[in-house]
């Protein structure tokens, strides 16, 4: 069974339309279908704007999603009383992406860790202490930092704060958003092995956000896309980065950095803009952009459907039952030189 099943899960916001007048809606989260194993990484990558950090939030209801189910270690958390869900919270944390707004200025770092075994009545005084500094050190902070505040420290430290107080309940699964994003290359790896050690330690399940594929190549062992607030594919994270088929996940990829020259991609530049949110288009929502698409593309919906690789796609042209007529587009997306310009 797994650790966090997400089923049609949906997060609608609604809009005004400032000056022009109006409104709408915006289903920032539109049906997502999502199994996290215990202690996997799972890789949750995408534009800017895709719903990303809303469906993370969401799992973890700091927001509070429109519709569908979550459960967590068997139960699902809509269902919890505000007691329950506090203890269960517990178990679940957020690192977040900017590691200088999570923190309070106002408090000392030991505070800042520590907070929630007071609130929850877990360790005081001592005892508390003690248990703030053992974290520190496996974090790679000092004694010393104890007592200091979130503006005397660097960027990289300051998000090693934010990984104390998430680690500070021993959870079991972290929902770590964009968490070194804002930090130097340098850093970042430091950081990324640290995660990757305290995993090993502490049996941590992670969604790991991120738009970096090469960040999350490294940490994932699978990859989920999303594009528009649904998933379009998602697998293995080795099969998607040897093979992918859905042409939004290429488009992705061939923007990835890479050192060897035999290994790089023709680089595929989309055209168009996102559409809006409050409009999307009909029927699959990356057909304004795909040099692929079908009449049918833009007539329903392509279901999110197993190819034998072992992935999941949502693509009626590419996907395990393609639509009639696309043979050519299929033929087309066979090799490096042949890859069109989006």
């Amino acid at each position: 069974m797994a650790l966090v099943e997400i089923r049609d899960l949906t997060k609608a916001f609604d809009v005004r339309g400032g000056m022009s007048g109006g409104g709408g809606t915006v289903k920032a989260v539109n049906g997502i279908d999502l199994d996290i194993e215990e202690g996997e990484t799972l890789g949750l990558v995408g534009e800017s704007g895709c719903g990303k950090s809303t469906l993370g939030r969401c799992i973890t209801r700091l927001i509070e999603p429109t519709s569908g189910t979550i459960r967590f270690e068997g139960q699902e958390l809509q269902s919890m009383d505000a007691k329950r869900l506090r203890a269960a919270r517990r178990r679940f944390q957020t690192i977040f992406q900017d590691p200088y707004a999570s923190l309070n200025p106002r408090m000392r770092v030991g505070e800042i860790i520590g907070e929630g075994l007071e609130i929850h009545g877990l360790a005081r005084g001592r005892a508390r202490r003690e248990m703030v500094l053992s974290l520190m050190r496996r974090v790679g902070l000092r004694e010393e930092h104890y007592s200091r505040y979130p503006h005397e420290f660097s960027g990289g430290q300051r998000q090693r704060i934010g990984i104390a107080r998430a680690l500070v309940f021993k959870p079991r699964f972290i929902v770590a958003d964009e968490p070194v994003s804002a930090l130097d290359v340098s850093i970042q790896a430091q950081i990324l092995n640290l995660l990757q050690d305290l995993q090993e330690e502490m049996n941590l399940t992670f969604l790991f956000i991120s738009h970096d594929l090469r960040v999350v190549e490294h940490v994932s062992r699978r990859l989920a896309v999303m594009y528009l607030g649904r998933i379009v594919e998602i697998g293995p994270a080795g099969t998607l980065y040897r093979e992918p088929r859905h042409p939004y996940t290429r488009a992705l990829l061939s923007a990835v950095p890479v050192v060897d020259p035999a290994q790089r991609r023709e680089r595929i530049v989309l055209s168009g803009d996102v559409p809006s949110q409050v409009n999307p288009p009909s029927g699959c929502s990356f057909h304004p952009r795909c040099p692929f698409r079908q009449p049918v593309c833009s007539e329903r919906m392509p279901e999110l459907l197993p190819t034998p690789e072992g992935t999941k796609i949502a693509c009626h042209v590419f996907g395990p039952q393609p639509v009639e007529g696309v043979a050519q587009a299929r033929a087309r997306r066979g090799g490096p030189a042949e890859a069109p310009t989006l």
